[in-house]
């Protein structure tokens, strides 16, 4: 089977790229390896991708539209998963156009293509900054999320509503799933875990927002990577007996679904800071900080409806998510004592 990762130097895409080439599958990456971060660990990712026989990737930036339409025609995938966006909540803050070229029209492309070239099954990436100024936990699939805190979140909720007028048009299965917090070897260097660990180990303070007490659903890659392979093989219906009157957000008429990817397990960040130290043998020079405009106090997954679906059950605890990670930064980086 052809699938299309888009995204496929990405921290998550990469992963999702490893797990779908190691079950035997054709995976076409693409990714334009822009300079959001150090672009050497997404060709190093690519590198990894590379070995295996099934993998191709062409440099294509989701907002060139003639390329997007290019690729659609000559490939013809039979399903695709489509990570690639702009990624960060701050960042948004600062420079919301780049959001609006990968998020918005990027996103345009994808699902022109696959509802142009009859994909059976796309599957995309929401988050869980959708569920903003939401303050019932855990967050639930069927409840509300107009709301969003920031522009990042807004494009995110942008996307689900635009996948599901492909779904209607095209009758397309179109998936969303909004991640919560996912950390591991080989990520973003923009994240917490990421930053901490850098820090840390240079001797330098880090940040630390709201003085560490919100929370996160912090969701390993592993896992995550599951319930993404998980729902990919499950694409959804129509169904007849949706009630339009007491509609639910998470699905429809048309074969459309949305999910949450979490661990249902948050985290306080004081704590996730103390495991780092643990594994690091290192105390942290912690700048502590208000809550920053953005971001929301906890994030908590419901995620009884992904279990129901494809059995999804995250197995990795943050405990051993970390001491992992943290031994691939010390192995791949190598920083002096």
């Amino acid at each position: 089977m052809k699938i299309l990762v888009t995204g496929a130097a990405g921290f998550i895409g990469s992963h999702t790229a490893t797990h779908l080439l190691e079950r035997g599958e054709q995976v076409v990456g693409i990714d334009n390896l822009n300079s959001y971060y150090d672009p050497a660990l997404k060709e190093a990712r690519i590198e990894r991708l590379s070995k295996f026989p099934g993998f191709r990737f062409y440099r294509l930036d989701l907002a060139d539209r003639s390329g997007m339409q290019d690729l659609f025609q000559r490939e013809r995938f039979a399903r695709v998963v489509h990570l690639g966006a702009q990624a960060g909540v701050r960042y948004s803050i600062e420079n919301p156009h780049a959001y609006v070229d990968s998020n918005l029209v990027g996103t345009t492309n994808v699902l022109e293509g696959c509802g142009r070239e009859a994909v059976e099954h796309l599957v995309y990436a929401s988050s869980s900054s959708v569920y903003g100024s939401n303050s019932k936990t855990p967050f639930s699939v069927h409840d509300n999320v107009d709301h969003p805190l920031s522009f990042y979140a807004a494009t995110k909720k942008a996307n689900e509503m635009m996948a599901h007028s492909y779904s209607n048009l095209y009758k397309l299965p179109t998936t969303g799933l909004r991640f919560f917090t996912a950390y591991g070897p080989w990520g973003r260097p923009d994240m917490a875990l990421f930053l901490f660990t850098r820090n840390i180990l240079a001797n330098e303070p880090i940040d630390v927002f709201n003085h560490g007490h919100h929370k996160r659903d912090f969701t390993y890659i592993d896992d995550i990577v599951s319930g993404i392979v998980g729902v990919l093989d499950k694409a959804p219906a129509e169904q007849s007996n949706w009630d339009s009157v007491n509609s639910d957000p998470s699905s429809s008429a048309a074969p459309y679904r949305i999910y949450n990817i979490g661990s249902n397990r948050p985290v306080e960040l004081i704590r996730y800071i103390e495991l780092i130290e643990e594994c690091l043998g290192r105390k942290a020079r912690k700048n502590l900080l208000p809550l920053q405009i953005g971001d929301v106090p906890d994030t908590c997954a419901d995620i009884r409806d992904i279990a129901r679906d494809i059995g999804y059950s995250p197995k990795v605890s943050v405990e051993e998510g970390v001491t992992r990670f943290v031994r691939w930064y010390l192995d791949y980086y190598k920083p002096s004592a």
